[in-house]
């Protein structure tokens, strides 16, 4: 008699790991099967993350920790000239505009770092890990070489490779902690936004210590980028969600182009972009020409209410990634435009006034205007394939701080002919097109959304080109 054939196991514990895909190498098949190629990378986008599958890895919060961390030490370097400009203006003998230059360039440097990985496809073939500890330490090095330039010409030249290297810190960033999270994703990129924000705003804190100078500045600066670098390379790893790898392909960012959800999440980038920098660059100097006017503050006091003005985004970024995970992205961003432009119109107004109180708005303004930056990330995570992510989040931040070395030196003419009350209401032009093109992309994945037919779950057998619930690739 022959005995019954064995039965089949019973299927393993359901679980986030367990619901990813599997590689095309790793799927089971018969022996006598003949060879596959491999399946092709599903072109499909991401879209909206599941409701029904929170986050669960138990490393998750300290990973983002970790990024958080490193991303605030790294982005230090940014501000670092900006926040000694007085110092520099009077060293080299600059007018306001040459100053400006000494932000500008490092938004041309970050636009042109940005280009070459977009072109080359960098945040998508190479490990992100390896790319920001690389570009953080060597970010450092440039930063630091500004203490031996010998004139402006060459402050210009550190300053653009400081931020042609920190394109390598930024988007990698926003790619990393995706991976980690996926229900939760606007909380956890508005937290390593928020935590980029802080750092941004840390030389105004340090020049205000009582005899900083310019080299206490730029080391300190310099010291947290290396720092940045070593969290990254020695404690970072890729989390359950990852993207997957793609062999190098000269058409990756123009195929992320074509994509209408992209290019309307992108033009709503681009308003918050017209205005953020703009407002970052110069409200110190709207801060320090309201507390001259008013006379009898310290610039010891205006640049701590700089610092605040630039770090309270970071409480801004974590407030929005909540809400937006809570009532959609869209909502936030629109509520967020919407507040910051009118900020940017009315705080001319208190020019003048006691600093306390202009302080106040400007802390506003500095909520608001950074709150919704994470989020337009997060919906080109959830507008593209996912093999194009990293390179859609560097065209993205490429063409956004193209748009900031524009409106950065729109400013400073007005101030000049028409004074500083009334400098700042001409950047409540971004945020009122990007509500428009914000608008475009809320009715565009509603429509979408009510067309779609429910998807069915993939199982563990089937093939890559099925679709999955969560939409993963």
């Amino acid at each position: 008699m022959r005995k019954a054939p064995p039965a089949d196991p019973p299927p393993a514990a359901s679980s986030p790991l367990a619901r990813l895909p599997l590689p095309a190498s790793s799927q089971l098949s018969d022996s006598s099967d003949p060879p596959r190629r491999p399946a092709p990378v599903d072109p499909r986008p991401l879209g909206p993350p599941s409701a029904g599958e929170p986050d669960a890895h138990p490393a998750r919060w300290r990973m983002l920790a970790l990024l958080a961390a490193a991303e605030l030490l790294g982005m230090s370097l940014w501000f670092a000239a900006s926040a000694v400009a007085p110092q520099l203006s009077a060293r080299w003998g600059l007018s306001a505009s040459q100053a400006a230059w000494l932000t500008t360039v490092v938004q041309l440097g970050f636009v042109a770092g940005t280009a070459c990985a977009a072109l080359l496809n960098l945040a998508d073939i190479v490990a992100s890990r390896l790319l920001f500890a690389v570009a953080a330490a060597l970010g450092a090095l440039a930063n630091g070489a500004l203490l031996l330039a010998p004139s402006y010409g060459m402050a210009l030249g550190c300053r653009f490779a400081t931020g042609f290297l920190l394109a390598g810190v930024y988007p990698p960033a926003m790619k990393m902690v995706a991976t980690w999270f996926r229900s939760r994703r606007g909380l956890a990129i508005g937290t390593v936004v928020g935590a980029l924000t802080v750092g941004k705003a840390t030389p105004y804190l340090v020049h205000a210590w009582r005899g900083a100078g310019v080299t206490g500045v730029v080391l300190t600066a310099s010291c947290g980028a290396l720092a940045a670098a070593f969290l990254v390379l020695a404690g970072y790893r890729d989390g359950p969600y990852p993207f997957p790898p793609r062999p190098f392909s000269w058409g990756l960012a123009a195929e992320v182009v074509r994509i209408r959800r992209f290019r309307l999440a992108t033009g709503g980038y681009l308003g918050h972009m017209f205005e953020l920098y703009s407002f970052w660059t110069w409200i110190p100097a709207f801060l320090a020409a309201s507390a001259a006017a008013r006379g009898g503050y310290s610039p010891a006091a205006v640049s701590l209410a700089a610092f605040g003005t630039i770090a309270v985004g970071g409480a801004g970024c974590i407030w929005g990634g909540l809400v937006a995970d809570r009532t959609g992205r869209e909502r936030l961003v629109t509520i967020a435009l919407a507040a910051s432009g009118t900020c940017a119109l009315t705080i001319g107004l208190l020019f003048g006034v006691n600093l306390a109180l202009v302080t106040l708005l400007a802390w506003v303004w500095g909520f608001f205007v950074i709150a919704d930056s994470a989020q337009f990330s997060a919906l080109v995570t959830e507008s593209v394939p996912p093999h194009a992510v990293g390179t859609a989040l560097t065209v993205q931040t490429a063409v956004g701080f193209l748009l900031t070395t524009v409106s950065i030196q729109l400013v400073p003419p007005l101030a000049s002919q028409i004074g500083w009350r009334w400098a700042f209401p001409v950047l409540a032009l971004g945020p009122a097109c990007g509500i428009a093109s914000i608008r475009r992309l809320a009715a565009l994945r509603r429509a979408r959304g009510s067309a779609r037919p429910p998807r069915r779950p993939r199982r563990r057998g089937q093939s890559h080109s099925s679709r999955s619930t969560d939409g993963s690739a």
